[in-house]
C-alpha cells in the first residue's frame, strides 16, 4: 500500500505529451486567435494595398481630392495594419507583447490624428475652393466595395481583439470601421455630385467624422482605446 501511495504521488499532475491531452487548453485556442487575427492583418493589408492604388489613380484622373484622400486614408490603414501585426507576432513574449501593445496603440493613435486632420484640412479646402470633381464610376465602384467590405473584416478583427484582451488590435478594428464610414461618406458624395450636383456633400459629411476620428486617435494614444468588454 505504502508503495502504491509513493506511485501516486510521484505521478505528474498532468502530462500533455500524450496524444488528446490538451486539445482544448486556453493556450491553443490563444494561438489559434493569433493566427486567425494575422489572417485578417494580412487580408487588410493587401485590401487596402489595393485600395489606396485604385483611388490614387482614380482620384488623379477625375481630379477628386476626396477620391485621392481616400486613396491616401488607405496607407494609414496599411500602417495600423503593420503596427497590429507586429503586436501579434509578439504575443507569447512577456517583454516583447508589453512594448509591442504599447507601440502599436501609439502608431495607430498618431493614424487617427494624423487622419483626422487630413479629413479636416481637405474638407475645409475642397469647400472653400468649391472644388466639383468630375464623376467617377471607378470611384464609386471603390467605395461601393469598401462598404461592404469593411464592416465585416472590422467586426471580425474585434471578435480577435476582444477574446486577445489586446487594446491595440481593438484600436484597428474601430479603424477599420471608421474607413467604412469614409467609404459610405465617399460613395454618397460621388453618387450626389454626379447625379445632383452636389459638390459640396461629401466634404460637410467628412467633416463630422473629425472629431470622432481625433477622439479615438487620442485614447489610443493614451492607452484608453479598449473598454472593459475587451479585458
Amino acid at each position: 500500500m505504502k508503495q502504491i501511495a509513493v506511485s501516486l504521488e510521484s505521478k505528474p499532475s498532468k502530462d500533455c505529451s500524450s496524444p488528446g491531452c490538451c486539445l482544448v487548453s486556453p493556450s491553443d485556442q490563444r494561438i489559434k486567435l493569433i493566427k486567425r487575427g494575422q489572417l485578417l492583418q494580412y487580408a487588410t493589408l493587401g485590401y487596402c494595398g489595393l485600395e489606396g492604388v485604385v483611388g490614387i489613380i482614380a482620384g488623379l484622373a477625375c481630379g477628386s481630392v476626396a477620391l485621392v484622400g481616400f486613396g491616401l486614408d488607405s496607407a494609414i490603414e496599411v500602417t495600423s495594419g503593420f503596427a497590429s501585426l507586429a503586436r501579434l507576432k509578439a504575443d507569447g513574449h512577456d517583454y516583447w507583447h508589453e512594448k509591442m501593445e504599447k507601440l502599436s496603440l501609439k502608431v495607430i493613435g498618431i493614424c487617427f490624428i494624423a487622419l483626422a486632420l487630413y479629413v479636416a484640412w481637405e474638407s475645409i479646402e475642397a469647400l472653400s475652393a468649391h472644388h466639383v470633381p468630375e464623376a467617377s464610376f471607378p470611384g464609386i465602384f471603390l467605395a461601393l466595395s469598401s462598404v461592404l467590405i469593411m464592416p465585416r473584416l472590422a467586426k471580425a478583427k474585434k471578435t480577435v481583439a476582444q477574446k486577445l484582451g489586446s487594446a491595440a488590435l481593438k484600436a484597428d478594428s474601430n479603424q477599420a470601421v471608421f474607413c467604412s464610414y469614409l467609404s459610405a461618406i465617399l460613395l454618397l458624395g460621388l453618387v450626389l455630385n454626379t447625379v445632383l450636383g452636389w459638390w459640396w456633400a461629401d466634404s460637410v459629411a467628412a467633416l463630422c467624422m473629425v472629431p470622432i476620428i481625433g477622439r479615438e486617435g487620442l485614447l489610443a494614444i493614451t492607452g484608453k482605446s479598449c473598454n472593459d468588454s475587451c479585458r
